[in-house]
Protein backbone atom coordinates (compact mmCIF):
# COMPACT_ATOMS: atom_id res chain seq x y z
CA UNK A 1 0.00 0.00 0.00
CA UNK A 2 1.38 3.33 -0.93
CA UNK A 3 2.15 6.26 1.55
CA UNK A 4 -0.72 8.44 -0.67
CA UNK A 5 -3.24 5.75 0.43
CA UNK A 6 -2.51 5.54 3.38
CA UNK A 7 -2.54 9.01 4.12
CA UNK A 8 -5.95 9.15 2.55
CA UNK A 9 -7.35 5.82 5.26
CA UNK A 10 -5.80 8.04 8.26
CA UNK A 11 -7.49 11.07 7.57
CA UNK A 12 -10.72 9.30 6.75
CA UNK A 13 -10.50 7.55 9.87
CA UNK A 14 -9.82 10.75 11.73
CA UNK A 15 -12.63 12.67 9.89
CA UNK A 16 -15.34 9.17 10.64
CA UNK A 17 -13.95 10.03 14.82
CA UNK A 18 -14.87 13.00 14.70
CA UNK A 19 -18.26 13.30 12.97
CA UNK A 20 -19.04 10.18 15.57
CA UNK A 21 -17.94 12.75 18.16
CA UNK A 22 -19.84 15.66 17.29
CA UNK A 23 -23.38 13.26 16.54
CA UNK A 24 -22.58 11.78 20.75
CA UNK A 25 -22.36 15.11 21.91
CA UNK A 26 -24.99 16.96 19.92
CA UNK A 27 -28.29 17.41 22.01
CA UNK A 28 -31.60 15.52 20.60
CA UNK A 29 -33.74 18.43 18.91
CA UNK A 30 -36.65 19.82 21.78
CA UNK A 31 -39.96 18.74 21.32
CA UNK A 32 -42.18 21.48 19.38
CA UNK A 33 -45.10 21.64 20.82
CA UNK A 34 -48.79 22.39 18.77
CA UNK A 35 -49.51 25.82 19.24
CA UNK A 36 -52.88 27.45 20.61
CA UNK A 37 -53.98 30.48 17.72
CA UNK A 38 -52.14 32.80 20.48
CA UNK A 39 -48.97 31.44 19.41
CA UNK A 40 -48.86 29.49 23.05
CA UNK A 41 -48.33 25.82 23.30
CA UNK A 42 -51.20 23.70 23.78
CA UNK A 43 -51.80 21.81 26.82
CA UNK A 44 -54.99 20.77 25.85
CA UNK A 45 -56.08 17.26 26.33
CA UNK A 46 -56.73 14.56 28.80
CA UNK A 47 -54.33 12.86 31.39
CA UNK A 48 -53.58 10.34 33.81
CA UNK A 49 -51.72 10.23 36.58
CA UNK A 50 -51.79 7.13 38.11
CA UNK A 51 -48.53 5.88 38.91
CA UNK A 52 -46.90 3.28 40.89
CA UNK A 53 -44.26 6.37 42.06
CA UNK A 54 -44.93 7.14 45.52
CA UNK A 55 -45.32 10.56 46.54
CA UNK A 56 -41.73 9.97 49.24
CA UNK A 57 -38.72 7.55 47.93
CA UNK A 58 -39.45 4.66 50.29
CA UNK A 59 -36.28 3.86 52.64
CA UNK A 60 -33.02 1.59 50.74
CA UNK A 61 -34.26 2.62 47.39
CA UNK A 62 -32.56 4.18 45.06
CA UNK A 63 -33.53 7.12 43.18
CA UNK A 64 -33.99 5.18 39.59
CA UNK A 65 -34.83 1.84 37.96
CA UNK A 66 -33.89 0.25 35.50
CA UNK A 67 -35.82 -0.81 32.76
CA UNK A 68 -35.23 -4.81 34.23
CA UNK A 69 -35.91 -3.52 37.88
CA UNK A 70 -39.05 -1.60 37.08
CA UNK A 71 -40.57 -4.31 34.92
CA UNK A 72 -40.00 -7.04 37.57
CA UNK A 73 -41.73 -4.17 40.27
CA UNK A 74 -44.75 -3.45 37.40
CA UNK A 75 -45.46 -7.45 37.44
CA UNK A 76 -45.36 -8.22 40.73
CA UNK A 77 -48.04 -5.87 41.25
CA UNK A 78 -50.14 -6.71 38.05
CA UNK A 79 -49.78 -10.27 40.09
CA UNK A 80 -51.20 -8.84 43.10
CA UNK A 81 -54.04 -7.11 41.73
CA UNK A 82 -54.89 -9.87 39.83
CA UNK A 83 -55.04 -11.85 42.90
CA UNK A 84 -56.68 -9.20 44.65
CA UNK A 85 -59.48 -8.67 42.48
CA UNK A 86 -60.94 -12.09 42.23
CA UNK A 87 -64.58 -11.88 44.22
CA UNK A 88 -65.38 -11.98 47.25
CA UNK A 89 -66.40 -14.90 48.93
CA UNK A 90 -70.05 -14.70 49.95
CA UNK A 91 -69.32 -16.98 52.82
CA UNK A 92 -66.81 -14.08 54.69
CA UNK A 93 -67.03 -13.11 58.02
CA UNK A 94 -68.71 -9.69 58.85
CA UNK A 95 -66.05 -7.17 60.10
CA UNK A 96 -66.04 -6.50 63.79
CA UNK A 97 -68.03 -3.84 65.53
CA UNK A 98 -66.95 -0.19 65.02
CA UNK A 99 -64.44 -1.81 62.42
CA UNK A 100 -60.97 -3.79 63.01
CA UNK A 101 -59.05 -0.30 64.18
CA UNK A 102 -57.32 0.03 60.60
CA UNK A 103 -57.75 3.51 58.84
CA UNK A 104 -58.65 4.29 55.18
CA UNK A 105 -61.77 4.96 53.05
CA UNK A 106 -62.92 1.20 53.85
CA UNK A 107 -62.67 2.50 57.99
CA UNK A 108 -61.63 -1.17 58.97
CA UNK A 109 -65.90 -2.08 58.07
CA UNK A 110 -65.51 -3.45 54.28
CA UNK A 111 -65.50 -1.24 51.20
CA UNK A 112 -64.63 -1.48 47.52
CA UNK A 113 -62.36 -4.76 46.59
CA UNK A 114 -59.92 -4.18 44.61
CA UNK A 115 -61.64 -4.83 41.32
CA UNK A 116 -62.56 -1.06 41.55
CA UNK A 117 -59.88 0.45 42.34
CA UNK A 118 -56.73 1.74 40.38
CA UNK A 119 -53.46 2.72 41.98
CA UNK A 120 -51.66 2.95 38.49
CA UNK A 121 -49.43 0.35 36.99
CA UNK A 122 -45.77 1.70 36.16
CA UNK A 123 -43.91 4.15 37.37
CA UNK A 124 -43.57 7.23 36.21
CA UNK A 125 -40.73 8.13 33.70
CA UNK A 126 -38.90 11.62 33.82
CA UNK A 127 -36.25 12.51 31.23
CA UNK A 128 -36.10 8.74 30.59
CA UNK A 129 -35.86 8.09 34.00
CA UNK A 130 -37.99 5.70 35.63
CA UNK A 131 -38.25 7.29 39.73
CA UNK A 132 -38.66 5.77 42.48
CA UNK A 133 -40.43 8.80 44.21
CA UNK A 134 -42.32 12.30 42.81
CA UNK A 135 -40.82 14.46 45.13
CA UNK A 136 -36.78 15.25 43.71
CA UNK A 137 -35.89 18.22 45.98
CA UNK A 138 -34.26 17.61 48.76
CA UNK A 139 -32.42 14.63 46.63
CA UNK A 140 -33.23 12.39 49.46
CA UNK A 141 -36.54 12.07 47.86
CA UNK A 142 -38.50 12.98 51.51
CA UNK A 143 -40.26 16.01 52.13
CA UNK A 144 -37.83 18.30 54.90
CA UNK A 145 -38.75 18.01 58.37
CA UNK A 146 -41.70 19.91 59.86
CA UNK A 147 -40.81 23.03 61.67
CA UNK A 148 -41.54 23.05 65.77
CA UNK A 149 -44.46 24.92 65.46
CA UNK A 150 -45.92 22.74 62.82
CA UNK A 151 -45.94 19.66 64.79
CA UNK A 152 -47.41 21.03 67.57
CA UNK A 153 -49.69 22.78 65.37
CA UNK A 154 -50.75 19.04 63.60
CA UNK A 155 -51.12 17.55 67.03
CA UNK A 156 -53.74 20.17 68.41
CA UNK A 157 -55.53 19.58 64.91
CA UNK A 158 -55.92 15.50 66.11
CA UNK A 159 -57.67 16.46 69.18
CA UNK A 160 -59.55 19.71 67.27
CA UNK A 161 -60.20 17.90 63.86
CA UNK A 162 -61.27 19.94 61.07
CA UNK A 163 -63.14 19.39 57.87
CA UNK A 164 -60.28 17.74 56.29
CA UNK A 165 -59.48 15.34 58.83
CA UNK A 166 -59.86 11.82 57.97
CA UNK A 167 -59.58 9.67 60.96
CA UNK A 168 -63.31 8.83 63.08
CA UNK A 169 -63.65 7.43 66.49
CA UNK A 170 -67.17 5.82 68.02
CA UNK A 171 -69.40 8.43 70.24
CA UNK A 172 -68.02 8.74 73.55
CA UNK A 173 -64.60 8.16 72.92
CA UNK A 174 -62.00 11.07 73.43
CA UNK A 175 -60.57 12.97 71.56
CA UNK A 176 -63.63 13.29 69.13
CA UNK A 177 -63.12 11.98 65.72
CA UNK A 178 -64.07 14.16 62.49
CA UNK A 179 -67.10 12.15 61.95
CA UNK A 180 -68.76 13.13 65.42
CA UNK A 181 -69.98 16.48 63.61
CA UNK A 182 -71.96 16.59 60.81
CA UNK A 183 -70.36 19.87 60.10
CA UNK A 184 -66.71 18.91 60.44
CA UNK A 185 -67.13 15.66 58.07
CA UNK A 186 -64.31 15.60 55.71
CA UNK A 187 -64.52 17.43 52.18
CA UNK A 188 -63.58 14.55 50.29
CA UNK A 189 -66.23 12.28 52.28
CA UNK A 190 -69.50 15.19 51.43
CA UNK A 191 -67.78 14.97 47.89
CA UNK A 192 -67.07 18.79 47.88
CA UNK A 193 -62.87 18.56 47.06
CA UNK A 194 -61.07 15.76 46.34
CA UNK A 195 -59.09 13.16 48.50
CA UNK A 196 -56.32 14.14 49.49
CA UNK A 197 -54.48 16.88 46.80
CA UNK A 198 -55.71 15.04 43.40
CA UNK A 199 -57.02 18.19 42.65
CA UNK A 200 -53.98 20.47 43.66
CA UNK A 201 -52.35 22.84 44.26
CA UNK A 202 -50.57 20.72 43.91
CA UNK A 203 -52.08 17.99 41.67
CA UNK A 204 -50.68 14.33 42.76
CA UNK A 205 -51.97 11.03 42.41
CA UNK A 206 -55.13 9.81 44.21
CA UNK A 207 -53.34 6.06 44.59
CA UNK A 208 -56.79 5.12 44.38
CA UNK A 209 -59.19 5.41 41.19
CA UNK A 210 -60.62 8.26 39.31
CA UNK A 211 -56.95 9.80 37.97
CA UNK A 212 -58.35 11.85 34.81
CA UNK A 213 -57.35 15.73 34.61
CA UNK A 214 -58.66 17.41 31.82
CA UNK A 215 -56.64 20.49 30.36
CA UNK A 216 -59.09 22.95 28.40
CA UNK A 217 -56.59 26.14 27.91
CA UNK A 218 -57.59 29.69 26.24
CA UNK A 219 -55.76 33.38 26.05
CA UNK A 220 -57.56 34.34 29.32
CA UNK A 221 -57.95 31.06 31.47
CA UNK A 222 -57.07 27.64 31.66
CA UNK A 223 -59.46 25.11 33.67
CA UNK A 224 -58.14 22.51 34.95
CA UNK A 225 -60.78 19.99 35.82
CA UNK A 226 -60.16 16.87 38.03
CA UNK A 227 -62.41 13.43 37.68
CA UNK A 228 -62.46 12.96 41.16
CA UNK A 229 -65.19 15.01 43.00
CA UNK A 230 -65.36 17.01 39.98
CA UNK A 231 -63.43 19.54 40.73
CA UNK A 232 -62.99 22.32 38.37
CA UNK A 233 -59.51 24.20 39.11
CA UNK A 234 -59.83 28.29 36.85
CA UNK A 235 -56.64 29.94 36.74
CA UNK A 236 -56.74 33.69 35.43
CA UNK A 237 -53.65 34.58 32.97
CA UNK A 238 -51.84 37.41 33.27
CA UNK A 239 -53.63 38.41 37.08
CA UNK A 240 -52.72 40.18 40.13
CA UNK A 241 -53.37 37.92 43.52
CA UNK A 242 -56.95 38.39 44.64
CA UNK A 243 -56.63 40.43 48.47
CA UNK A 244 -55.24 38.34 50.68
CA UNK A 245 -58.98 38.24 52.49
CA UNK A 246 -60.42 36.46 49.84
CA UNK A 247 -59.57 33.14 49.99
CA UNK A 248 -59.90 29.49 48.33
CA UNK A 249 -59.99 25.64 49.09
CA UNK A 250 -57.98 25.59 46.14
CA UNK A 251 -56.21 28.91 46.30
CA UNK A 252 -56.11 31.75 44.27
CA UNK A 253 -53.61 30.90 41.01
CA UNK A 254 -52.60 32.97 38.51
CA UNK A 255 -50.49 32.06 35.54
CA UNK A 256 -48.23 33.51 32.94
CA UNK A 257 -46.13 31.60 30.20
CA UNK A 258 -42.29 31.61 30.43
CA UNK A 259 -41.52 30.42 26.62
CA UNK A 260 -42.73 27.14 26.29
CA UNK A 261 -44.08 26.64 30.07
CA UNK A 262 -46.73 27.34 31.47
CA UNK A 263 -45.94 28.48 35.39
CA UNK A 264 -49.07 28.61 37.75
CA UNK A 265 -48.45 30.44 40.96
CA UNK A 266 -50.81 30.28 43.66
CA UNK A 267 -51.44 31.95 47.18
CA UNK A 268 -54.50 32.46 49.38
CA UNK A 269 -55.29 29.31 50.82
CA UNK A 270 -57.77 28.41 53.46
CA UNK A 271 -56.96 26.50 56.65
CA UNK A 272 -59.65 24.29 55.66
CA UNK A 273 -57.54 22.42 52.68
CA UNK A 274 -54.23 21.67 54.51
CA UNK A 275 -51.78 20.22 52.20
CA UNK A 276 -49.74 18.09 54.72
CA UNK A 277 -50.63 19.66 57.77
CA UNK A 278 -49.72 23.55 55.68
CA UNK A 279 -51.03 27.02 56.96
CA UNK A 280 -52.98 28.95 54.47
CA UNK A 281 -49.81 31.08 53.73
CA UNK A 282 -48.78 28.17 51.26
CA UNK A 283 -47.30 29.10 48.25
CA UNK A 284 -46.80 26.59 44.87
CA UNK A 285 -45.62 27.39 41.76
CA UNK A 286 -46.16 24.96 39.43
CA UNK A 287 -44.78 24.34 35.93
CA UNK A 288 -46.62 22.59 33.13
CA UNK A 289 -44.40 21.63 30.11
CA UNK A 290 -45.64 19.20 27.05
CA UNK A 291 -42.61 17.37 26.31
CA UNK A 292 -43.96 14.78 23.53
CA UNK A 293 -47.57 14.69 21.46
CA UNK A 294 -48.69 12.47 24.35
CA UNK A 295 -47.33 13.52 27.44
CA UNK A 296 -47.04 16.71 29.91
CA UNK A 297 -44.05 17.38 32.12
CA UNK A 298 -45.74 18.51 36.02
CA UNK A 299 -43.10 20.13 38.13
CA UNK A 300 -44.35 22.22 41.33
CA UNK A 301 -42.46 23.79 44.51
CA UNK A 302 -43.87 24.19 47.88
CA UNK A 303 -43.20 26.69 50.31
CA UNK A 304 -44.40 27.42 54.14
CA UNK A 305 -41.59 28.52 56.25
CA UNK A 306 -44.11 28.20 59.59
CA UNK A 307 -44.81 24.26 58.39
CA UNK A 308 -41.52 22.79 56.90
CA UNK A 309 -37.89 23.43 56.81
CA UNK A 310 -36.87 24.76 53.43
CA UNK A 311 -38.89 24.73 50.13
CA UNK A 312 -39.03 21.42 48.05
CA UNK A 313 -39.97 20.34 44.82
CA UNK A 314 -41.71 17.31 43.07
CA UNK A 315 -42.21 16.53 39.35
CA UNK A 316 -43.90 13.18 37.47
CA UNK A 317 -44.96 13.21 33.80
CA UNK A 318 -48.95 12.81 33.28
CA UNK A 319 -49.43 11.04 29.77
CA UNK A 320 -52.01 11.70 27.83
CA UNK A 321 -55.14 9.17 27.06
CA UNK A 322 -58.30 8.73 25.14
CA UNK A 323 -60.51 7.31 28.10
CA UNK A 324 -63.00 9.32 28.70
CA UNK A 325 -63.61 11.28 31.89
CA UNK A 326 -66.71 10.01 34.03
CA UNK A 327 -69.04 11.87 36.34
CA UNK A 328 -68.31 11.87 39.68
CA UNK A 329 -71.86 11.97 41.60
CA UNK A 330 -71.10 10.18 45.13
CA UNK A 331 -74.38 11.88 47.06
CA UNK A 332 -77.36 11.04 44.50
CA UNK A 333 -79.71 9.16 46.64
CA UNK A 334 -76.83 9.13 49.74
CA UNK A 335 -79.21 8.39 52.50
CA UNK A 336 -76.42 7.45 55.53
CA UNK A 337 -75.85 10.33 56.52
CA UNK A 338 -79.27 11.16 56.90
CA UNK A 339 -80.08 7.80 58.77
CA UNK A 340 -76.58 8.61 60.90
CA UNK A 341 -78.56 11.47 61.93
CA UNK A 342 -81.85 10.18 62.62
CA UNK A 343 -79.74 7.40 64.83
CA UNK A 344 -78.44 9.85 67.16
CA UNK A 345 -81.62 11.66 67.62
CA UNK A 346 -83.38 8.20 68.76
CA UNK A 347 -80.25 7.74 70.74
CA UNK A 348 -80.52 10.74 72.01
CA UNK A 349 -84.21 10.21 72.86
CA UNK A 350 -83.97 6.64 74.85
CA UNK A 351 -81.40 8.56 76.93
CA UNK A 352 -83.84 11.23 78.13
CA UNK A 353 -86.46 8.58 78.68
CA UNK A 354 -84.25 6.75 81.03
CA UNK A 355 -83.56 10.00 82.92
CA UNK A 356 -87.22 10.55 82.92
CA UNK A 357 -88.07 7.62 84.12
CA UNK A 358 -85.40 7.41 87.10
Amino acid sequence: MSNRSMLFIGIFAVLTASLAAQAQRAPAKPYSPPRMPDGHPNLQGIYDLATLTPMERPAGMKAVLTDEEAAKMERDVAKQNELRGQPASADRVAPPKGGDGSTGPAGGVGGYNNFWLDAGSSYTVVNGEKRTSIVVDPSDGRVPPLMPAARQRIAERILRPTSDTTESRDPGLEPPGSYDDPERRPLGERCLLGFGSTSGPPALPDYFYNNLHQIVQTKDYVMILTEMVHDARIIRMNADHLPKTIRKWMGDSVGHWEGDTLVVDTSNFTDKTRFRGATEDMHVVERFTRVAPNALLYRFTVEDPATWSRPWTGEYTWPATDKPIYEYACHENNYALENILRGARRREADEAAKKTKQ
